[in-house]
Formats: C-alpha cells, sequence, structure tokens
C-alpha cells in the first residue's frame, strides 16, 4: 500500500529543519500541523487533510537557507523543491498542486499569494496562530534573539525603549510583539481560526499588561 502523503511528508521534511532555529523548527511545524487539523476538524466545509498535513509539515523547510541568504523567499523555493520531491514519490499531480499553492501562500508577506482554498487558509491560520497566545510568546522572543544585531546593534530589546536616556528606536520594545501577534490575528480566514485566535489574544492582552506592571515598577523603584 502507498505511504499516505502526510506521514510521508514528516520523514521528508526532517532533515531540512537540522539547521534552523527555535521558533521556525521541526516543533513549530508539528504545532502547525496539529492546529491545522483541529480547525479543519471545525470547518464544515470538506478538507483534504494529507493535503493539509503535507503542507504543514513542509512549510518552513526553507527558513534555514533563507536565515543565511542562499535563499530569498522560503515560501517559492519550499514550493519547487516539495514538487520535486513528490513527483518521484509519484504522488497525483492534483495533490501535489495543492500542496504547492499551500507553501506558495502561507506567508504574510506583501509578495505572497493570497490562500485561494480551504486548505491553504487553514495552514495559514494555524502557522499565524503559532504566533499567538503562550507559544507564540515564546516563539517571539525567539525570534527577537534571532535578529538581535541585525541593525548593528550588540542585541535587541523587550523592553520600552523610550524610557532610556540614549536614543534607541531603531530597536525592538514588547509593542513589536504586540503588534506582530495582532497584524497575523487579524489577516486570519477561516472562522474557527478566529474563535482560537481571539481566545490566545486574550491571554496575550492579560500578559502583556502584568509586563506594563511589573516594567513600570521596576522604573519607578529602581
Amino acid at each position: 500500500m502507498a505511504p499516505r502523503i502526510g506521514s510521508l511528508a514528516r520523514e521528508l521534511s526532517r532533515p531540512y529543519y537540522e539547521d534552523a532555529f527555535p521558533a521556525h523548527d521541526i516543533f513549530h511545524a508539528k504545532r502547525v500541523r496539529d492546529v491545522s487539523l483541529q480547525l479543519a476538524d471545525q470547518h464544515p466545509d470538506t478538507v483534504d487533510r494529507e493535503v493539509l498535513a503535507a503542507a504543514a509539515w513542509f512549510h518552513d523547510i526553507g527558513r534555514p537557507l533563507e536565515r543565511v541568504g542562499e535563499i530569498d523567499d522560503h515560501d517559492e523555493w519550499a514550493a519547487n523543491e516539495v514538487t520535486t520531491l513528490l513527483e518521484s514519490e509519484e504522488f497525483s499531480t492534483t495533490r501535489i498542486t495543492a500542496i504547492e499553492h499551500c507553501l506558495r501562500a502561507h506567508s504574510i508577506r506583501a509578495s505572497s499569494p493570497e490562500p485561494e482554498t480551504l486548505e491553504a487558509k487553514l495552514l495559514f491560520d494555524a502557522d499565524k496562530l503559532d504566533a499567538t497566545g503562550a507559544v507564540g510568546l515564546v516563539r517571539l522572543a525567539c525570534i527577537v534573539g534571532e535578529r538581535s544585531g541585525r541593525t548593528g546593534e550588540q542585541y535587541a530589546i523587550i523592553d520600552d525603549a523610550s524610557t532610556l536616556d540614549v536614543d534607541h528606536a531603531e530597536l525592538p520594545d514588547i509593542d513589536v510583539v504586540r503588534e506582530w501577534a495582532r497584524t497575523r490575528l487579524d489577516a486570519l480566514h477561516t472562522d474557527p481560526g478566529r474563535r482560537l485566535g481571539e481566545s490566545r489574544w486574550e491571554f496575550m492582552e492579560e500578559f502583556l499588561t502584568q509586563f506594563a506592571l511589573e516594567t513600570n515598577w521596576t522604573q519607578e523603584t529602581g
């Protein structure tokens, strides 16, 4: 019996994530797979779960290469790479094309095409939801750390830069976390995704309020 495309995608994707940083590693891919299938269960329309699972495993395989400048667009690169991989496994052209579209349309970048299929919309939503809630806060802190030094500074900060004596306006602060998550939640395509997103946003709002209280106390008493 031929292997299921979702299970095969998990195995084929593993080597590509070996050099991934934590925010976009294979554990991120697994969470996106899990959440996308959860959203599919809640959607009234029929979903090709194999296409969705495969796209989730593959969606960030190009991130390590993009990070070091070997490729410009991990979406486009992954779509081309996966097409070659799956053609050699003799899967149907229809399913390969469906996965390819999911990969090209999963980012929030202005250059990315809009997701047109239900599978692409669910993948997009699940990927963005992984930037929200408790896991999202940890991931976003990792992303801030990954991008430290890119503006010529030694490190990035997550506190309020306006309270410092020196002008560090070019550095990220905690507002980046809020804006990053809210922008992604506002872009979600499906009702199940939006419902889960608002639940996670409530937690983030509570956390960010507490964060503000703690940092203000430090500034006033320190």
